[in-house]
């Protein structure tokens, strides 16, 4: 551990309160406007008490504190994830329960095969086998139910897609759930289908949703359940996140945090609900921003709207694709299950409630729908700071964008152009200048948060960041360069804009006194690296509320 304390002969005389945690001679981005950039900082409890030169700091440091000694790197706040899905992994954590099928363990559908029939000779009959964030561009196309039933056709076999929404089910679930050629497509999902009109195993949004509970789960503990979350949120503090927004759950779920998330946790929660769940909300007397700095309610969530990974979001002009069910050029993504009424209703129940509401939607179409509900719930109830927002957004003309700073909407925008910009070739370079639109937003004054969506794409901020920057594949293939914003501006969004996206922009976001002291120390500067490296920083160390919860150049503190 090189963090050392100074011994007392080398302390200078202070205040009469000694620092308990010192970092001194760093290059130290702040996100403070009343000062950007400082050099040093002392904490005392888990809160920054002093901002400033390393000689101002020094005058904090007495015979118990910590001393950190930066040595010149970079230390920014700690990162806020505002939008991600750590539940995808959970069961990553449990030796039986899924195959991961990212591209760097899968990069072919007789590799995917293998690794599903793998899991079933280690799985009894009859369990389920899950596969997680499979690429059919990577594949060259969505594995089918044939596929699956090479692997097995004894154990129950679903597949995800990176989007998430999108699946795969083998015989068995299909036969379980009972689809047919004859059952019909639902309202807001789709079954892929063979020339002879049977299902091929791939569903799509809303037809998804019955193949996934079609077997009993094998029960698991709450104690397995917690040790899993545990497991899951350690991953983040080793890239310099300190708080998730957990885009999704139920009280259950918030309970299993809270047993989970403790004083020593390397990771604090932010838990949107899913809107399910409002009722039993109202009825326990919760709302948005209920609980403490460790585990905290969120936005309720809801969905209009399907997916841009997927191509199942709806569009107000087709996409730049081949409709494979008529062979023409009018693919318009899946419709929303949810009229415009019902739509209204639900966007003003949890206004009416006083919750903030977090609503999933991508297409154009959709979200001038849902743009149209807060208008309504906002002129029927007029409230100010609610802070809705738009979770991706992710074709946002400038109509969209007018409505939304007229409103006082949040702006969540996906930023995985580096792993998944070609998933925007079908949409049609003439849409690739609105989509993930932050360049945008952030001139027109529209709050942006940043985030990583995972599950879809990899909860690195660093990685986030440089996508935002620069709007470069991994291929290197640049789509839509008009959107680019600085690095300066990027790591405001995944700072100070995330925090402001939950109502914590008081106590999280940047580097000041009487903020919790959350902080990263990063092995390079991001605004002075070139920019197609910023992904290659490395972060050193960690720490949440004054204590170093990760540290890459020696022990991790748990």
């Amino acid at each position: 551990m090189w963090a050392i304390c100074l011994p007392l002969g080398a302390c200078q005389a202070g205040p009469d309160i000694q620092a308990d945690l010192v970092v001194l001679s760093g290059h130290v981005i702040t996100v403070d406007d009343t000062r950007p950039r400082a050099e040093a900082f002392a904490v005392l409890g888990d809160r920054f008490i002093a901002v400033g030169s390393t000689s101002e700091i020094r005058r904090w440091v007495g015979d118990a504190t910590t001393v950190i000694d930066a040595d010149g790197r970079t230390v920014v706040p700690g990162f806020i994830d505002a939008h991600m899905h750590p539940g995808l992994t959970y069961p990553e954590s449990s030796p039986l329960a899924t195959v991961d099928l990212r591209p760097a363990s899968v990069s072919s559908m007789a590799d995917l095969i293998g690794a599903l029939a793998a899991k079933a000779a280690l799985v009894p009959e009859g369990q389920w086998i899950r596969g997680v964030r499979y690429e059919d561009t990577k594949l060259g196309r969505h594995p089918t139910r044939a596929d699956l039933d090479q692997a097995s056709t004894r154990h129950p076999i679903y597949l995800s897609h990176s989007s998430g929404h999108v699946g795969v089910a083998s015989s068995f679930v299909l036969e379980a759930a009972g689809i047919t050629r004859d059952t019909p497509d639902p309202p807001g999902g789709a079954f892929d289908r063979q020339d002879d009109g049977a299902p091929n195993g791939v569903c799509r949004e809303a037809a998804c949703r019955g193949l996934r509970q079609a077997v009993p789960e094998t029960p698991t503990t709450r104690q397995d359940e917690v040790e899993a979350i545990q497991r899951t949120l350690r991953q983040f503090a080793a890239v310099g996140i300190t708080t998730v927004v957990d885009a999704g759950g139920g009280p259950g779920k918030l309970g299993l945090y809270r047993a989970a998330v403790g004083p020593g946790s390397p990771v604090r929660v932010v838990m949107m609900v899913s809107s399910q769940y409002l009722d039993q909300m109202q009825e326990g007397g919760l709302a948005t921003g209920f609980g403490d700095s460790r585990v905290k309610v969120g936005p309720i969530k809801a969905f209009h709207g399907n997916s841009l990974s997927g191509r199942t979001a709806w569009l107000f002009e087709p996409y730049d694709m081949v409709n494979p069910d008529t062979g023409e050029r009018d693919y318009y993504g899946i419709p929303p299950d949810q009229t415009q009424d019902e739509l209204n209703a639900l966007i003003f129940a949890i206004h009416e409630a006083g919750f903030q509401a977090a609503v999933h939607s991508n297409g154009d179409r959709e979200i001038t729908m849902l743009l149209e509900a807060f208008e309504k719930a906002l002129t029927r109830l007029p409230r100010p700071d609610h802070r809705h927002r738009i979770e991706h957004a992710s074709v946002a003309s400038s109509d969209i964008l007018e409505k939304a700073k007229k409103l006082g909407l949040v702006l969540a925008f996906h930023s995985y152009v580096y792993e998944h910009g070609d998933k925007m070739e079908e949409f049609g370079a003439d849409r690739w200048g609105m989509m993930h639109a932050n360049r945008s937003a952030l001139d027109m004054g529209i709050p942006v948060a940043g985030n990583s969506d995972y599950g879809v794409s990899a909860a690195i901020p660093l990685l986030r960041i440089q996508s935002m920057v620069t709007r470069t594949s991994a291929e290197g293939k640049v789509y839509g360069p008009e959107q680019r914003i600085s690095p300066e501006e990027a790591i405001r969004v995944w700072t100070m804009g995330s925090a402001f996206s939950v109502f914590e922009e008081d106590v999280k976001g940047s580097i000041e006194a009487g903020k919790l002291a959350d902080f990263a120390i990063l092995s390079a500067d991001p605004t002075s690296v070139p920019v197609d490296e910023i992904k290659d920083i490395v972060v050193d160390t960690t720490v949440v509320g004054g204590k170093v919860v990760y540290d890459g150049l020696g022990s991790e503190d748990e």
